[in-house]
């Protein structure tokens, strides 16, 4: 059962009537863009954003949300700043604008009141999390967002999924979301940089920006810890394999877009060690598919990096994690070293986290919830090998702490809050916030 984010598919008459078909034949030349959020006059360069700017396709910009945005306006010189758009729940801004990579450039606060914004982009992917100004505090935050389509050329595309039509990853649209206690919005920015430099994710389920709550990926999670000089652009879907991501052209779409100096993160072996046609030995024919991977990315003068799969929450009579990834791990780790690429081993930080959890508190990292915890959802949810997003997250922050102790070359784009990470020592579940979305589904993702 699904509550889809039908706020993004509201129509509306749109305040400003140039709007129509707003980005449809955009060139980086046509950028920055920018939004004033709010109801008072709009500063010239600006294009003015109010509550009852609805996005519709043809309209090309605007809010979408099932819920109530206010216009929030002070008396205040500044016409940028002295308003503001702000709802009780989330609510998303979209543009249509064509593939590439953008900055986002954001003001948050409130002249005379406190404000709490956490902001995601496309399917859930954690941009900044829990900005948090006192009365009469205004920020500026920047972050990097990958908009892309499934077009590889005028012949060939990425085969989606059926689910996969509904993603917003897909579509021909920015959308961001912005969600917290209190958020609250006064103007955005919307520049091309399709120079920096870019982390692909290639990957299964336990990688994906999933989409729906309650489940989550560590790959949604990562571009919250990097500084806005480098693009996340995850390509990961879930029930892929190694055979499975070549065949549906989902890593020639990377490689045609793949610049020298970017990255290729790779981590696959939950949906390739089962029976079938995708199957692979792990000393023979997955470290054969992985080579495939590096080979091409080397061709086009990038750097691939090795991620060892999580773990399963599979515990023994002692507490351990039991190794239900039999040897794939260990046949990853040694291809890295017989290669001499980078390797993360995130299936040993995996165990070392959900050890540290323990067998009952480590379901707080996965997708275990009660009955009637989520709209529609009569039986409880006991999933075993997808994340929730505390757990998503805290996987994140294993991936960016073998990053920044063993590889200079990317640490350099950790961001500077980051102060490293212990998974023998986890943060409290307690104390993790996350607003949750919309955007509910009760299924499982594909892959175990």
């Amino acid at each position: 059962m699904k509550k889809l984010l039908t706020g993004i598919l509201l129509a509306g008459v749109v305040t400003i009537g140039f709007l129509a078909a707003h980005a449809q034949t955009k060139t980086d030349t046509a950028f920055p863009e920018k939004f004033d959020f709010g109801s008072e006059k709009t500063p010239a360069g600006y294009i003015a954003v109010t509550p009852k700017t609805v996005y519709s396709k043809e309209n090309g910009l605007g809010i979408a949300s099932n819920f109530t945005v206010h216009a929030i306006k002070r008396d205040k010189k500044n016409n940028l700043t002295s308003d503001f758009l702000t709802s009780e729940h989330p609510f998303y801004f979209n543009v249509n604008i064509p593939e590439g990579r953008y900055r986002i450039t954001v003001t948050l606060g409130d002249p005379k009141g406190t404000s709490e914004t956490t902001v995601k982009a496309e399917n859930r992917r954690l941009m900044l999390e829990d900005i948090k100004t006192d009365k009469k505090q205004i920020v500026t935050k920047s972050f990097i967002v990958d908009v892309r389509s499934p077009k590889i050329n005028d012949e060939e595309k990425i085969r989606l999924k059926k689910r996969e039509l509904a993603y917003l990853n897909w579509d021909k649209k920015l959308t961001l979301e912005f969600g917290g206690p209190r958020p609250c919005v006064s103007s955005l920015e919307i520049e091309a940089v399709n120079d920096l430099p870019v982390i692909f994710l290639a990957g299964n389920s336990t990688v994906v920006d999933q989409m729906y709550e309650p489940w989550a990926s560590w790959g949604q999670m990562f571009p919250r810890f990097l500084k806005p000089d480098v693009v996340v652009a995850n390509y990961a879907e879930s029930g892929e394999t190694l055979k499975a991501f070549r065949g549906e052209k989902r890593l020639k779409k990377i490689l045609s877009v793949m610049k020298p100096g970017d990255y290729l993160f790779m981590e696959f072996a939950h949906n390739d060690q089962k029976p079938g046609s995708s199957h692979v030995e792990p000393f023979t024919t997955y470290q054969d598919q992985l080579r495939y991977f590096m080979n091409e990315t080397r061709k086009r003068g990038g750097h691939p990096v090795l991620v060892t799969s999580t773990n399963r929450r599979v515990f023994d009579d002692n507490g351990k994690i039991v190794n239900t990834l039999e040897e794939y791990p260990e046949a990853m780790r040694q291809l890295a070293k017989e290669e001499n690429v980078p390797l993360i081993d995130l299936n040993a930080m995996s165990k070392e986290l959900f050890e540290a959890l323990g067998p009952e508190n480590s379901k707080k990292a996965f997708v275990h919830y009660p009955a009637h915890t989520y709209p529609g959802q009569d039986k409880p949810l006991a999933d075993n090998t997808h994340f929730n997003p505390y757990g998503a997250y805290e996987l994140a922050k294993c991936v960016v702490e073998s990053i920044k102790e063993n590889y200079p070359q990317l640490a350099k784009y950790v961001s500077d809050d980051f102060k490293g990470y212990d998974p023998n020592h986890p943060d409290s579940y307690e104390n993790f916030f996350w607003p949750v979305s919309p955007a509910v589904e009760l299924i499982k993702p594909d892959g175990n």
